[in-house]
Order: structure tokens, then C-alpha cells, then sequence
């Protein structure tokens, strides 16, 4: 039977990979929200939308009248500091009410919606938190529009036939151009733009992150528990953890992606990437030039300030997938070999030199 799905926020890092996991099932047909437009594919038609507009919402989404799941991976980005999270929860919440509210009026198969949060929902970027972090721990102080968000959701899903889950991944890993929330690519050019200048490849984070435990996401994985997600009986108004499913230490990652750009590894040297990168365009755009590299917009390509927030982060950051794994999601990554993989494929396919 075929399923039809509508995967909000469609050209982002989260959103993307979803859009092409779905695409590439067979039995889905996909609709892709976000502000940018795309072209229409084979099963997948996008829509370019304000989801902040409610007349433009109105008029947009009025046809989806046999959507059976929404997967929701759209986000504002804020400026990180206490004001700025604030600042964010209203758009958030916002573009989640108007989507799911739209939809859900529009078509009665729906079935299950998909909300994609993450852990700063347990205060994964307030400081050293309780490890592991399971989806019954207490929430932090507030503000965190992920509270808004799945407290709307569960509130307007009450008495109705569908359901709802929520996903909790941690730092994604994977590339959307013109999205610059993920790791992978921060990592990719300020690596090559080291080694243009001849340095090392030096940790630019705080000395006590280089040791502590980490994790991360690989995005392709993470769509692949969001289909999981979509379609588990078990994960009905449940919420999970989503990871690679294993823990490192970047001091041990490290060299193995000093490697793959053939470079040496440098002692730690703690910097501001987004101080440092500042003025770094014109040397990016001659580097494009000279290594004949896709041309992506400085600006687009790396979130510096998340770079900072992950390579800051020098307290332990685990979360506990046990619930996942009991309800049927099995899928692991090896995170040393994602990152080989990965970056050479930046390399391959020439984001980077």
C-alpha cells in the first residue's frame, strides 16, 4: 500500500536524508516542506512554504488530504546565549502548530507524526548532566522549545486517531547544502583550511573536551529510526533516544581524520572557530577556485558557533538507547569508521579540497 508522507523542513540535514530513505523504499510518495524551493523527483513533489505565514499555510497545504505520516525536522537556529533561546521558542512551536494543525485537518489517514527534537531537551548544553540520559529523566530549567513543542504535540493529539513520536538524536552527522547544522562539514573545512596554511590539524576545543565521552548521529542513520519511527506499533507516544549507538573520545578520533586529509596531527590548541573563521570567505573562495570545488556560499557551509558548542562541550554526553533497541530499532554505526567515511566522501565529492 502506498504511504504518503510529508517530511517538514525537507532540505536540512535531518530532513533531507529522510526525504531520500523514503524516496528510495519505493511504497512512499514524499512531499517536502521548507522556505527554499526545490525541484519536484521521481515520488516527491516539494512544496516551498512559510510555515510562520498562516495564510500562506492555508493556501499551501489545504491539498494534503491523504497524508498518512509528517515527519517534522524543521528549525530556527538561535544565538545560542539564554536570550537566544528564548528568542526561539515561538517560532518553533509556531511552525509546528500551523504544519501539524494544517495537515491534520486536511487529511483523515494520517497516522503517526514524527517529531525530531534532540538532547539538549535533557540540558546537554547547560553543562555536565546525569549520564546516561534516558527519555524518563527530569527535564532541565527552561526555556527549551523542545518542552513547547512535544507538550503542543501530546496536548493536541489527545482523543484522535493518530499517534506521535519523538526522536532525540545528538549532533548529526551528514550534509545539506545551505544547511549548515552538522558537524561533518565544519570538521571538512577546517581541516583542509589547516593544512592550505600549512598547520597541523589541531583540536580547536576545550582541553577537557578532547577526552570526555562523546556521540553523534549519522544522518542516514538516523532517517532509517525515523522510518522505523513512522511505522512501529510499539513507538506509538513514545519518545526515544537516536544515536550512532556507541561512545568515543575525540583524542582517539582524532588522528583517524587527520588521515584521511593527510595530515599530521597537532598539539590541542583552543580557539573560537567562529573568531577564527571570521574572515576566512575570500581565502574559501580562492581554495574553490584553485581545487575546483562545488561552489557553496562561506556563510551556508559551516555553523561556526555550533562547532564551538560541540568541540566545548568537555563534560561526558551519553545517551542510553536501551528503549530503542527493546521496541525494534537494532541499527548501529561504527562512528570512527562514519567519520572516515564521511569526510572522504566530501572529499570524493569535492566540498572540500
Amino acid at each position: 500500500m502506498q504511504k504518503k508522507a510529508v517530511v517538514v523542513g525537507a532540505l536540512g540535514v535531518i530532513g533531507r536524508y529522510i526525504v531520500e530513505r523514503l524516496v528510495a523504499e519505493g511504497d512512499w510518495q514524499v512531499i517536502g516542506l521548507s522556505r527554499r524551493p526545490e525541484k519536484n523527483g521521481p515520488r516527491y513533489r516539494h512544496i516551498s512554504v512559510d510555515l510562520l505565514d498562516l495564510d500562506d499555510v492555508a493556501v499551501k497545504l489545504e491539498g494534503l488530504r491523504d497524508v498518512s505520516h509528517v515527519f517534522y525536522a524543521a528549525f530556527q537556529a538561535g544565538t545560542g546565549n539564554a536570550a537566544g533561546y528564548a528568542s526561539v521558542i515561538a517560532p518553533n512551536r509556531d511552525m509546528l502548530v500551523n504544519s501539524v494543525t494544517a495537515i491534520a485537518g486536511a487529511s483523515k489517514k494520517l497516522q503517526r507524526v514524527v517529531l525530531v527534537t534532540g538532547t539538549k531537551y535533557y540540558g546537554t548544553h547547560l553543562g555536565p548532566l546525569k549520564t546516561p540520559m534516558r527519555e524518563t529523566d527530569p527535564r532541565h530549567m527552561p526555556p527549551d522549545f523542545y518542552f513547547d513543542q512535544i507538550d503542543w504535540l501530546t496536548a493536541f493529539q489527545r482523543g484522535k486517531a493518530w499517534s506521535w513520536t519523538e526522536l532525540r538524536p545528538q549532533t548529526l552527522c551528514g550534509f545539506a547544502p545551505g544547511t549548515a547544522m552538522s558537524i561533518m562539514p565544519a570538521i571538512a573545512v577546517y581541516a583542509t583550511i589547516s593544512k592550505e596554511l600549512g598547520l597541523p590539524l589541531r583540536f580547536p576545543g576545550k582541553p577537557g573536551a578532547y577526552g570526555t565521552i562523546y556521540q553523534v548521529t549519522d544522518s542516514s542513520h538516523f532517517a532509517s529510526a525515523a522510518l522505523w519511527a513512522a511505522t512501529e506499533k510499539r513507538a506509538a507516544n513514545q519518545a526515544y533516544n537516536i544515536t550512532n549507538g556507541d561512545y568515543f573520545r575525540w583524542r582517539n578520533v582524532w588522528p583517524r581524520i587527520a588521515q584521511v586529509f593527510d595530515m599530521k596531527v597537532g598539539e590541542l590548541q583552543t580557539i573560537s572557530l567562529t573568531q577564527q573563521m571570521a574572515d576566512k570567505a575570500e581565502m574559501w573562495a580562492a581554495m574553490t577556485k584553485k581545487y575546483r570545488l562545488k561552489k557553496f556560499d562561506f556563510g551556508q557551509l559551516v555553523a561556526w558557533p555550533f562547532a564551538d558548542y560541540v568541540f566545548g562541550s568537555d563534560w561526558d554526553v551519553m545517551s542510553d538507547v536501551t528503549k530503542s533497541r527493546q521496541h525494534g530499532f537494532h541499527e548501529v554505526v561504527d562512528s570512527e569508521a562514519m567519520f572516515e567515511r564521511l569526510l572522504t566522501r566530501f572529499r570524493k565529492e569535492r566540498i572540500v579540497p
